[in-house]
């Protein structure tokens, strides 16, 4: 079954998703070839392992608090903060707490 895609004008809901949290998997929004954005679910004590991503990242927490290691630095994102990290740079998500994220990833064309 094909993953539903929003289109353009369409109205994507990215509440808190609160006591569904732990039960909810990552969601895909948009794609195209110059734009991607995803809902992220990233559970306390799990880990979306050390990657890069070849467009320009911006992560924003809808709910919960995560960690973002980067080569030589790391950080807390809580609900309602938002980080920009450059294409190609190394990054791993850990869980602090259930969290959701709102990631959109901005490629070169």
């Amino acid at each position: 079954m094909a993953m539903h895609h929003a289109k353009s004008g369409e109205v994507v809901d990215l509440r808190p998703l609160g006591p569904k949290l732990a039960q909810t998997k990552a969601t895909a929004l948009v794609k195209t070839p110059s734009f991607e954005a995803a809902r992220l679910v990233v559970l306390a004590g799990k880990e979306i392992p050390p990657h890069e991503v070849s467009g320009n990242v911006t992560l924003y927490c809808l709910e919960g608090r995560v960690r973002i290691a980067l080569e030589h630095t790391a950080m807390e994102l809580a609900a309602g903060e938002w980080v920009y990290l450059d294409g190609g740079e190394r990054h791993s998500v850990n869980g602090i707490e259930n969290s959701s994220l709102l990631m959109t990833i901005l490629f070169d064309r």
